[in-house]
């Protein structure tokens, strides 16, 4: 008798893994073609690892965890790169006339027959992580292109010079390698650090710098120049700081890539920030907000006038939030335009410009124009000079909503620098609505993430801010996160709305903490109260909340 097999929908709902209104949506809204997995992935309601361990039950396949792998670096030449890459499969071992393979759908019949085909090996498949097999395939088969760089090369000669553009050439190939590297892994930017007798690769993950591989030091003059031509830099200039952009397809995948170029005394030191545009976070639902903040939030960003200011250090978020929030307030009845340096990302239906300092098009000239251009909402890269906060309070002042970023440490500082800028402080009073104050922190690893009790020195951390805490979750390192025990990120938050009693402190030139006091007063959440919020929820924890924000 046939025994029928349940549906992948129904055993992830029995395992409590998704509910039935997750699965409802996801198969709604999924396209056509899409598999199901695939639609609960992307909408962040259950982890790889899991469907794989579900798939594993369903279809009765083993599954593999590729990290640490003994794998056989002959048979890398019997599945060629391409191949793997395309099907997302890897060759694990041989024995006698079957090869074992790993692949991310190990129903994939058709790819299971060429393979069959093309090696004359009877296939017997297992299942791995999407993830793990494409940064198997970035670490396996890069090996044997690096071999032709570890010998010295000579001086450079013009057949030098041709293979920087030659699409063939071990340089190119090497280039698009760290691209596609970096992406498989969500790197943010990728760092190229001339040292006296090597080149260090390293790309920040989750906002932490990490060593991906050592290069020689006589491929750093090809490999910089590479970049160069890739991003429209002068090749010739070396003593000179140059900033350039990279549109590019690498793995099928749209990226936009922001190069700089800076002399040290080993060379020029390459920094490469990606901007994945199929990933970019428009949804302000995404960003981390708490309810609370989120009310808030929306509230200040729907009045019809005067400026929100994002604020934090580089890398904090603060352009995603902008973008977030431009994107819930585009509707075709409002006129938004943006001045920014550079436009990270292209928005439909909001009109952007690029600052160009070099023909004089600056923050405060692009701002004095748009206000001649019927605008309903300006959003403004970043303040950071008199002239260009002042046209922003001007903007504001004559009934446009104005939105902006500030690199300062927390909401009320920003109060401190805006007048420390120059700016009279009835002028802050009566533009100012609200200041957000922003971090990313990592969350923790939800394949292997386990609750634990807190320690004596958190439960007094908690105690501090008038809280309590009895478990927390920490992740002790697995394949999915990279033994790190984080995987991603999420935002934390404090709104503070500016209100008539902090108007009279400002005016009356009040310190810091009367501000803060009064915002304690308005139940303002702070940024380390909302980081605790989060690690009593189990999304991080205390030693990241502690990272980016003081307790006092």
């Amino acid at each position: 008798m046939a025994t029928t097999r349940k549906r992948l929908g129904d055993l992830l709902v029995e395992s409590g893994l998704v509910t039935d209104a997750q699965l409802q949506t996801a198969l709604e809204e999924k396209p056509r073609d899409q598999k199901l997995g695939d639609a609960l992935l992307q909408r962040g309601y259950i982890t790889e690892q899991q469907l794989i361990e579900v798939l594993e039950f369903q279809l009765g396949i083993p599954h593999v965890n590729l990290f640490r792998y003994p794998f056989d670096p002959k048979l890398f030449n019997v599945v060629p790169k391409e191949f793997a890459k395309r099907n997302l499969l890897v060759p694990l071992k041989a024995d006698g006339d079957r090869l074992f393979v790993a692949m991310s759908d190990p129903m994939d019949y058709l790819a299971v027959d060429d393979l069959r085909l093309s090696t004359g090996f009877h296939i017997e498949t297992a299942i791995a992580s999407k993830d793990d097999i494409l940064r198997t395939i970035s670490k396996y088969y890069e090996d044997e292109l690096l071999e032709d760089f570890f010998i010295e090369q000579p001086e450079e000669t013009r057949e030098q010079q041709d293979e920087l553009t030659d699409l063939d050439s071990p340089i190119v190939r090497l280039v698009n390698q760290l691209l596609s590297s970096a992406i498989t892994q969500k790197a943010s930017d990728i760092h190229i650090d001339p040292q006296e007798h090597q080149v260090v690769i390293r790309f920040r993950v989750d906002g932490m710098l990490k060593t991906e591989r050592y290069l020689p030091k006589h491929m750093q003059a090809m490999l910089t120049a590479r970049i160069k031509i890739m991003s429209s830099l002068d090749i010739t200039e070396h003593r000179v700081p140059q900033d350039g952009r990279i549109k590019a397809t690498i793995d099928f995948r749209p990226i936009d890539l922001r190069v700089s170029t800076l002399p040290t005394v080993f060379g020029e030191k390459v920094v490469m920030r990606i901007l994945d545009l199929s990933s970019s976070l428009n949804d302000l639902m995404k960003l981390g907000f708490s309810q609370v903040n989120m009310e808030r939030f929306m509230k200040e960003i729907e009045r019809p006038n005067g400026i929100v200011l994002i604020s934090g250090p580089t890398g904090s978020g603060k352009s995603s939030t902008l973008y977030a929030a431009l994107n819930k307030l585009n509707k075709e009845e409002v006129n938004i335009i943006t001045v920014e340096d550079p436009v990270e990302y292209q928005l439909e239906g909001i009109n952007q410009i690029q600052v160009n300092s070099a023909v004089g098009l600056t923050f405060a000239n692009g701002l004095r124009s748009i206000l001649r251009q019927d605008p309903d909402i300006v959003m403004v890269g970043e303040i950071r000079d008199r002239e260009t906060v002042e046209i922003a309070i001007r903007a504001s002042l004559t009934g446009h909503l104005v939105l902006s970023t500030i690199h300062t440490n927390d909401s009320i500082a920003s109060i401190t620098r805006l007048i420390d800028m120059g700016v009279e402080p009835f002028l802050v009073t009566a533009s100012v609505n609200a200041i957000i104050a922003q971090r990313l922190i990592r969350r923790v690893c939800r394949d292997c993430g386990r609750e634990m009790v807190a320690s004596n020195r958190e439960k007094e951390i908690f105690a501090k801010r008038g809280m309590e805490i009895e478990t927390i979750v920490r992740g002790p390192g697995c394949a999915a996160c990279n033994m790190t025990g984080y995987r991603g990120r999420v935002a934390i938050h404090e709104v503070l709305v500016i209100n008539d009693e902090m108007r009279e402190v400002i005016n009356n030139h009040g310190t810091p903490a009367m501000l803060r006091e009064i915002a304690m007063r308005n139940d303002t959440v702070f940024l380390i109260d909302d980081g605790l919020e989060k690690v009593k929820q189990g999304i991080t924890t205390t030693e990241e909340v502690l990272r980016v924000s003081l307790i006092e």
